[in-house]
């Protein structure tokens, strides 16, 4: 089955250049487009894609109010990737708090854009840590700041949940502690459900916000 996404975007021609790339592999399909937030979640209900490609600045609804109305009222919500012009907008980190799994840039290129997406896809976070380290310096509020005093994390699964910080995907972690994969997607899905987030992202974000690590 090919992954789905719906497109997201108030510039044509943005969404052109996306569907264009995304269209030309053949394990991905897009099956809708929309020009603003606002119209989102009735397609979402009806397309039920598996990523939506989210612009943060759109006219009448933004992509941070977006994301929040899509994971507060659909059932089964896809995945997240908000797209952005400048990764160091506050725009973006509060788009990520909403629950957002990752940014992607306008300007990457081709081979970045579908990587991105068939990653989100299977459920890994697509960060960039610098650019993360930079926004949670910048913008992080710290709502979370004993959310790490509570969880009472393993001394492994709070390794585990440094290198989540690093941007490593499961199979990188892995390798870095010298475990099997699926050990690491247990001891993932342990940190998430200790600290009550919804997924890698959200995770790294409370990291970050509770001083669990520290920007810069």
């Amino acid at each position: 089955m090919p992954v789905t996404v719906l497109l997201v975007d108030d510039e044509p021609l943005v969404r052109a250049g996306l569907r264009a790339v995304l269209e030309a592999q053949p394990d991905i399909e897009v099956v809708g487009e929309a020009a603003d937030g606002a119209a989102v979640i009735p397609l979402v209900r009806r397309l039920r894609p598996d990523v939506v490609a989210m612009d943060v600045r759109m006219p009448l609804l933004d992509g941070i109010e977006a994301t929040r109305a899509v994971l507060r009222t659909v059932a089964e919500p896809p995945k997240i990737l908000v797209v952005t012009t400048f990764e160091d907008d506050e725009y973006v980190y509060e788009a990520l708090r909403a629950g957002a799994d990752g940014f992607l840039l306008k300007r990457a290129r081709p081979a970045e854009i579908v990587h991105a997406v068939r990653l989100v896809a299977e459920g890994e976070s697509l960060l960039f840590p610098a650019s993360v380290r930079q926004l949670a310096g910048r913008y992080g509020q710290g709502e979370v700041r004993d959310a790490l005093e509570w969880a009472r994390l393993t001394e492994r699964e709070a390794e585990v949940l440094r290198l989540m910080t690093q941007g490593l995907a499961n199979a990188e972690i892995a390798g870095r502690l010298v475990v099997g994969t699926e050990t690491v997607k247990s001891h993932v899905g342990a940190v998430l459900a200790k600290l009550g987030v919804r997924d890698r992202t959200q995770a790294v974000i409370a990291a970050y916000e509770s001083g669990f690590v520290t920007p810069g």
